[in-house]
C-alpha cells in the first residue's frame, strides 16, 4: 500500500494499522509536535483500503472522494461543511499555530444550537477561552470588538458571538485558507485521491 510523502526531513512511510490506531486516539486529544507526522497519521487512518477510496476515521464510515476534496477548494464554507475537511484544515492551522481560529468558529457554531437555559455557561466558557485579553487560545480581534463581545457575553443571546465569528471567518478565508489550498498536505491528499480514482 503506498504511503503519503511530505517534505519534512524526518518523514518516512507509516507502518499500517498500529500508526492508524495511535492516530485515531490522539489526533484531536493531544497537541502534536510535528505537523507532517500528525497529518500523515490522520490521513493514513483515512486510507485503510486505498483502491476503494479514502475512509474517514469517524464512526459514520464516510468515504472521502476526490470530488469532495476538490469541492473544498471552491470555498471555505464548503471546506468547513465537511467533517473531514474540518479535520484536515485544523491540522494545517496547527502547523501555523493558529488553530484557535477554527476552534473558536466551531465553538460558535455549537453555541448557536444551545438551548436558551445553557447559553450563559457556554458564553462564559467561549469568552474565557478565546476572547478575553489573557485567554489561552486568544483570537486576533481588535480592542473594540473584544469589549463589545464582552458586553454581549454578559447577557447572552444566540447571536452574541455572530459578529466576532464573522470576523474570524473572514480572517481564515483571506489568510489561512488560500495557503491551505497551496499546501503540500492538501495537494498530496488530492493527488492521492485522483491517482486512485484513475486506476
Amino acid at each position: 500500500m503506498p504511503g503519503f510523502f511530505f517534505s519534512h526531513s524526518n518523514m518516512t512511510e507509516l507502518n499500517g494499522k498500529e500508526d492508524c490506531k495511535l492516530a485515531e486516539g490522539k489526533v484531536h486529544k493531544k497537541k502534536q509536535k510535528v505537523f507532517g507526522a500528525d497529518l500523515k497519521s490522520y490521513l493514513k487512518c483515512m486510507v485503510p483500503h486505498i483502491e476503494s477510496g479514502i475512509k474517514t476515521s469517524n464512526s459514520r464510515n464516510v468515504m472521502l472522494s476526490a470530488e469532495e476534496v476538490i469541492q473544498w477548494s471552491q470555498s471555505l464554507e464548503k471546506l468547513l461543511a465537511s467533517q473531514s475537511g474540518q479535520g484536515v484544515f485544523r491540522e494545517f492551522l496547527k502547523s501555523e499555530f493558529s488553530e484557535e481560529n477554527i476552534e473558536f468558529w466551531l465553538a460558535c457554531e455549537d453555541y448557536k444550537k444551545t438551548k436558551s437555559d445553557h447559553l450563559h455557561g457556554k458564553a462564559e466558557r467561549i469568552y474565557a477561552e478565546f476572547v478575553q485579553s489573557d485567554a489561552i487560545k486568544q483570537i486576533n480581534i481588535d480592542y473594540q470588538m473584544r469589549e463589545a463581545t464582552a458586553k454581549k457575553a454578559q447577557d447572552p443571546t444566540h447571536t452574541s458571538f455572530d459578529e466576532v465569528q464573522k470576523t474570524v471567518y473572514i480572517l481564515m478565508e483571506r489568510d489561512s485558507y488560500p495557503r491551505f489550498l497551496k499546501s503540500k498536505s492538501y495537494l498530496n491528499l488530492l493527488n492521492q485521491l485522483q491517482t486512485n480514482t484513475s486506476k
